[in-house]
């Protein structure tokens, strides 16, 4: 008879965390404020107030340690929430490692990513706040599905901008957001001054979304009944989020387990913050050591290749500046199979912790991670978005090395999203037709010359 290995760890609804966490009053020293970009003052409510509700402006400066999820909000996430986190048996055994793997998966929300966990707060508090109408860009398609899924439960309008290579790559995601009510159109358009002026340009017509990001908050910063919703980035996104690692702290003590190494793709950074400061809070106060890893990807890879300076959000320069990890807010990345991780630059609150030290990073080549994902598909069973394959690389190159190396080494990553609307990516690898871009300092260099001089100190 074959040997009983607990394979699924879950938690029951009743033990599901009803607070997100703020990693910002645990650091030792204070993330850089936003500046005003004609004053390079910190920027304050008022700046924010035509793209957010003052609810989450708040929560963008909180020095509060935790904020209690609304009672709305739970109700909602509680309809595929806790999630699952599994142990990955069988891709160890295909490995042969002697490290042992877990995978936190949030492919079982509505939209089939991790998106909602911060999507249906937004949703919920511009409800609250009287607005009628959200916009926002969407890179590989997720973003703009949860945005679509929350905004119809709080009867909001919903506007999307969808990066170009994504929007012509991915009709099978523009229609889900399309089922779920939401407005899409292909970035950059003819919609907005800024998608005119970009859309100009022919190196532009892929699209990005830094691009996206601008037509966004274009529609929104001119219209008052109208608010803009950002998936990723900003501290209240990755805060939304805290809720993976929370649950997955307490999954992974009724494993019997401790993780001795954290990874998560990284493009923006919520679905790494989300996994990992809750368990940074645990390193912090002296509770565990684990490594922490943030996978990117090789053709935009900001936090190894980018410079850690202030830089507007967007290409056309409407946000305010923030002191991040950029390749420069005019770089258009290469047109790679993981649309959510094409931006040009890291949350800030990532690239703070990075420039601490409590952090590493890797870049990761496109057919590495394809590799790695059809790996995992045929072990465990589940097709990955292209963008957690990149963690998923980085799990195996560590899963890899334990073996050589003989330490114990338990890998704990989030699997953010399933990839059924990205088979085609899985053609292009399983048929050879996809390549790796050639990088090199040559082909940053001149979107970094961008970055606008703002005096230190």
């Amino acid at each position: 008879m074959a040997e009983f290995r607990q394979h699924k760890f879950t938690l029951d609804e009743s033990e599901m965390p009803t607070r997100w966490y703020n990693l910002v009053p645990d650091l030792p020293s204070p993330p850089p404020p936003a500046l005003h970009p004609g004053t390079l003052q910190p920027a304050g409510p008022e700046d924010f107030a035509p793209l957010f509700p003052m609810d989450l402006i708040l929560q963008e400066v909180s020095q509060e340690r935790y904020i209690e999820i609304p009672g709305p909000v739970l109700d909602v996430y509680r309809q595929w929430r806790p999630s699952p986190l599994f142990r990955a048996h069988r891709l160890e055994e295909a490995l042969g490692t002697t490290a042992r793997i877990y995978y936190k998966y949030e492919g079982v929300s509505p939209a089939g990513s991790h998106k909602p966990n911060t999507a249906v707060p937004q949703a919920y508090y511009n409800k609250l706040a009287g607005v009628k109408k959200l916009t926002t860009e969407t890179g590989a398609g997720q973003w703009g599905t949860a945005l679509a899924f929350a905004c119809s439960l709080f009867d909001l309008e919903c506007e999307i901008w969808q990066v170009g290579s994504s929007y012509d790559s991915k009709p099978y995601r523009r229609l889900m957001m399309e089922v779920f009510g939401g407005i899409v159109h292909r970035s950059p358009s003819e919609l907005t001054e800024a998608g005119r002026r970009l859309g100009a340009d022919p190196a532009n017509w892929t699209g990005s979304l830094g691009i996206a990001i601008s037509e966004a908050v274009e529609v929104a910063a001119t219209n008052p009944d109208v608010r803009y919703a950002l998936g990723s980035v900003l501290n209240h996104v990755l805060m939304h989020q805290t809720i993976i690692g929370e649950e997955a702290i307490l999954q992974m003590a009724k494993a019997g387990d401790t993780p001795t190494h954290i990874v998560g793709c990284t493009g923006g950074g919520s679905n790494f913050a989300g996994l990992t400061f809750p368990f940074l809070r645990e390193k912090l106060a002296g509770n565990i050591s684990p490594k922490f890893i943030a996978a990117e990807p090789a053709s935009c890879p900001s936090l190894t290749h980018g410079v850690y300076a202030y830089d507007f959000g967007d290409t056309a320069g409407m946000t305010p500046l923030m002191k991040m990890h950029t390749l420069g807010h005019d770089f258009i990345p290469d047109p790679i199979h993981a649309g959510g991780l094409r931006y040009h630059g890291m949350a800030p609150l990532v690239s703070h912790i990075y420039e601490l030290g409590m952090i590493e990073a890797q870049a990761i080549p496109q057919t590495e991670c394809f590799e790695a994902a059809v790996l995992f598909a045929r072990t465990e069973g589940i097709v990955p978005a292209p963008e957690p394959t990149h963690a998923l690389a980085v799990a195996i190159r560590e899963a890899r090395k334990a073996t050589e190396t003989g330490e114990e080494t338990v890998i704990l990553t989030a699997l953010c999203g399933h990839g059924h609307f990205d088979l085609a990516a899985y053609d292009d690898y399983l048929n050879g037709r996809m390549t790796d871009e050639v990088t090199s300092e040559e082909r940053f260099a001149a979107a970094l010359a961008t970055i606008p001089p703002v005096p230190v100190g």
